[in-house]
């Protein structure tokens, strides 16, 4: 019977769990389509029971949604384009397009709150989740959640919307208990992967979330700076080095051992973004 897939389903064998018992194994494959994950991403994951006992980027599959994930969609661009569109200030001022900083924080603020909408919405806070994208879809033009209109948000206005959005979430204890000691990057981790932008400050998934909010704050104050935008500090880290390949890297290590709900909020709290490997293979 071994091998066999009812329905396209692979059924359970047996193997040796972490305790030395002979336990029923799954092999599950998460994505490249699902609720809240990353778009195009595939994770091939060996349960028993509900623990990961092994967990493996998928390469081809991974490197196949990255090659098409660059063409502007469901990101309000309207057109083909290369690279990730949260690093596109950035790409724009390294190509010698006159772009301010104001534009980069705005874009980066955008992006930081489409991953905490993204986490909240796998914890299973729907409601802050939605008002996290209201904010983002505010910021970038789209009008509503306490924006300035349809020129894209930031004013006071958005500033104390966001101030106490981010106060009811850094206070949920439920929140709290859910992501401490989830996916913990240590500082070796960092090092040996070369993890950079928000991930790359070792801690929990608690702590990534914490890194998020602050920079949404930080950039939220300096959307009127009309100085020319300089560097490559994106959103996830250097525009020009592809950082999600790095997260796509840790995160084999940081599933295994976890339980099945939590390796969503692993994933979650990375936000890998595929849209840069399909940059850095043009």
């Amino acid at each position: 019977m071994a091998g066999m897939a009812p329905g396209g389903l692979p059924m359970a064998g047996r193997a040796g769990d972490r305790d030395g018992l002979r336990l029923d194994v799954l092999h599950v494959p998460l994505g490249p389509v699902l609720a809240d994950w990353p778009a195009g991403l595939v994770v091939e994951l060996v349960l028993q029971g509900d623990v990961v006992q092994e967990a493996a980027v998928r390469p081809e599959a991974t490197a196949t949604a990255a090659a098409t994930a660059g063409t502007g969609a469901g990101t309000g661009d309207g057109g083909d384009r290369t690279g990730s569109y949260w690093d596109e200030p950035w790409l724009r001022a390294r190509s010698g397009e006159a772009v301010t900083v104001g534009e980069g924080e705005r874009r980066r603020a955008a992006a930081h709150l489409d991953s905490v909408g993204r986490l909240l919405a796998v914890a299973g806070w729907e409601r802050e989740a939605s008002r996290a994208r209201r904010m983002r879809d505010s910021l970038l033009g789209g009008g509503g959640g306490g924006g300035s209109g349809g020129g894209g948000g930031g004013g006071a206005g958005s500033r104390r919307e966001f101030a106490a959005f981010a106060r009811r979430v850094r206070r949920s204890a439920v929140l709290r208990w859910m992501l401490r000691g989830v996916g913990v990057v240590e500082a070796a981790d960092v090092a040996s992967y070369g993890i950079t932008g928000p991930a790359g400050t070792p801690g929990d998934a608690l702590a990534r979330l914490g890194t998020w909010l602050d920079g949404i704050g930080r950039a939220l104050g300096r959307l009127a700076d009309e100085r020319p935008l300089t560097g490559e500090d994106g959103p996830r880290g250097p525009v020009g080095e592809a950082p999600s390949a790095a997260l796509l890297a840790a995160l084999p290590a940081l599933l295994t051992g976890a339980e099945l709900a939590a390796a969503r909020l692993i994933v979650a709290s990375l936000d890998p973004d595929l849209e840069q490997l399909a940059a850095a293979r043009v």
